[in-house]
């Protein structure tokens, strides 16, 4: 519903902030680790919000970034896990650290989380494993620069997983191709990747 919202921080609080736009106060909540992260009271800020509705409760959570939105709606479709919890997750680890640790089966990086036990990672792992690590990726659009990019099993997976992040796939194609060598290994690639996107 609300992609993302632009205004002024008029309040701070443990888990949330109000944001107004327009005389108009969003209460956006948000672990206290990304919180940190937003602009100080007075300050303009643009929040990327998820709306999340429940029969029994409605609420907006708010991230930095557009891929840390995108790895907090990857997290809410993994069972057991709740807008709190996947923004705290979010909070304690960056997309590119999370993705890295999920195609490699990282259980111990994934346990380090707060509140995250052995199972819960392994849950992590096996439901968006394949998500982060398939290999149909979409055809190339017109000029074929797409399609050469992922010319290698690593190639593949280094763009699929930066497209589950929320990149397109000309963005994520574009950054594998310019970082890639034969020595570079997966998670490697994805960490170089992501450098070269956030230039």
């Amino acid at each position: 519903m609300y992609a993302y919202i632009r205004g002024k921080v008029v309040s701070r609080q443990t888990d949330f902030i109000i944001l107004d736009n327009q005389g108009i106060g969003y209460k956006i909540q948000a672990a206290p680790a990304l919180l940190e992260r937003f602009p100080g009271r007075g300050e303009e800020a643009v929040i990327h919000t998820h709306f999340y509705v429940r029969e029994d409760t409605q609420a907006l959570f708010g991230f930095p970034s557009a891929e840390e939105l995108n790895m907090f709606e990857l997290l809410l479709t993994v069972s057991g896990i709740g807008p709190k919890v996947a923004s705290a997750i979010v909070g304690a680890m960056s997309p590119s650290h999370f993705a890295l640790a999920v195609i490699t089966g990282d259980i111990k990086t994934l346990t380090g989380i707060r509140g995250i036990g052995r199972k819960g990672a392994e849950r992590m792992i096996l439901e968006l494993r394949d998500k982060l690590k398939g290999t149909d990726v979409p055809a190339a659009s017109a000029g074929g620069s797409f399609a050469d990019a992922i010319g290698t099993g690593s190639q593949s997976e280094a763009i699929n997983a930066l497209m589950v992040l929320g990149y397109s796939g000309s963005e994520a194609a574009k950054a594998v191709t310019a970082v890639y060598t034969p020595e570079c290994g997966l998670e490697d690639l994805i960490r170089q990747a992501l450098r070269h996107l956030s230039r």
